[in-house]
């Protein structure tokens, strides 16, 4: 151990001021082991005395230069990957950016180990999964869930042709909707239970689950209807024609009888100006012939207006399911009834509050919902 007084002058204010100043708490640490050991303290009492480790002590101060303050930084600071350089880490964000598959691979997404073997194969330096994962943190990368985008499958030009001629619809029906309802249409199931890979356990153990998805469904079918965002949905056993005929039929009824309500005659209903534009998906059972020559026979007042293929985000009915199980995720239930009666308050008699500007999750862009 050094003699008590080894300091210079010059390289005690060096030190001194590093301690006042430096941002770097390590470093300051560091730099005060040096002063006191220049006091006559010896390691025991410097460690007891800051509180760290012996070990730290008698390497910083063997190690340390009170010339060069720049020795008493850690080097894995820096990371633990010195071997790695510039074009190391600027080939690994080009690699990043790529799909997998543009490299010839088939799995759907990059994790760490993946990058660390390819980025070893493409350079010979060798890194491990975490390694690299410490290089994207510091390079302010993060590991979140991709955005699920249909876009591939989508014809942009169909889509816009469309937007624009629903947001005609959408305007008439605000200025005048005594004439023109507009309903976004669609169906959707409420399991009682999903599948959860993560569970609460004890630790050391780990709990199986089958490969079961779902103990007891409810399916709806149903609309929100756009100006007053007022939501008519039915429970059926199944998506089908039949079903579907069905509950278009139940609309109508429900209409016809708000009209009526209005003090207007029933039997002048089909011939008035009221027409209701339902949009909905291209589910083959919506454009079965028959049930399509059925509604426009006895529902004339009715007219379907399809979204383009691969286009959900223009369904403001999926912002309802998707508000509705976000709503019944974390509730307990402990039949099918339970689920269901809880579903009819949250959809029919509007219990559920729902955020009219909110974006959906993986469902592409924007539901149109102002």
């Amino acid at each position: 151990m050094p003699a008590r007084g080894f300091l210079t002058p010059s390289q005690q204010e060096n030190l001194q001021q590093a301690v006042r100043e430096s941002a770097d708490k390590h470093l300051r640490e560091r730099a005060l082991m040096l002063l006191l050991m220049n006091d006559g303290k010896t390691y025991q009492e410097i460690s007891t005395f800051l509180g760290c480790a012996y070990r730290s002590v008698a390497y910083w101060c063997v190690h340390g230069d009170a010339d060069n303050l720049e020795s008493l930084k850690d080097k894995r600071e820096q990371g633990n990957h010195r071997k790695v350089t510039e074009l190391y880490v600027e080939l690994l964000l080009d690699v990043l950016e790529k799909e997998p598959s543009e490299l010839g691979y088939e799995f759907g997404r990059w994790s760490g180990e993946r990058l660390a073997t390819y980025m070893a194969e493409q350079t010979g330096i060798e890194l491990s999964g975490k390694q690299v994962r410490r290089i994207l943190e510091q390079k302010k990368y993060a590991y979140l869930w991709a955005k699920y985008t249909l876009e591939d499958k989508q014809d942009p030009k169909n889509r816009k042709a469309f937007q624009e001629k629903l947001e005609g619809y959408l305007e008439a029906s605000k200025a005048n909707p005594d004439k023109l309802q507009i309903w976004f249409w669609d169906e959707s199931g409420f399991s009682m239970r999903v599948i959860r890979r993560r569970s609460w356990v004890k630790r050391g153990t780990r709990k199986k689950v089958t490969g079961q998805r779902s103990r007891g469904k409810v399916n709806v079918m149903g609309g929100v209807r756009y100006h007053d965002k007022k939501r008519m949905c039915y429970f059926i056993d199944k998506g089908n024609s039949t079903s579907f005929y069905e509950q278009i039929k139940k609309l109508h009824i429900f209409v016809k009888e708000e009209w009526i309500n209005q003090g207007n005659i029933e039997d002048k209903f089909t011939s008035s100006e009221v027409k209701i534009l339902i949009i909905l998906d291209n589910a083959s059972y919506h454009r079965k012939k028959d049930i399509l020559e059925k509604i426009e026979q006895e529902m004339p007042n009715i007219q379907l207006y399809f979204l383009p293929p691969y286009s959900p985000d223009f369904n403001l009915a999926e912002l309802v399911w998707h508000s509705v199980k976000e709503y019944i995720a974390h509730r307990l239930f402990k039949s099918v009834p339970d689920l269901q009666e809880l579903l009819d308050r949250l959809l029919n008699d509007g219990e559920l509050i729902i955020k009219w500007g909110r974006k959906i999750k993986n469902k592409g862009n924007a539901i149109i919902a102002s």
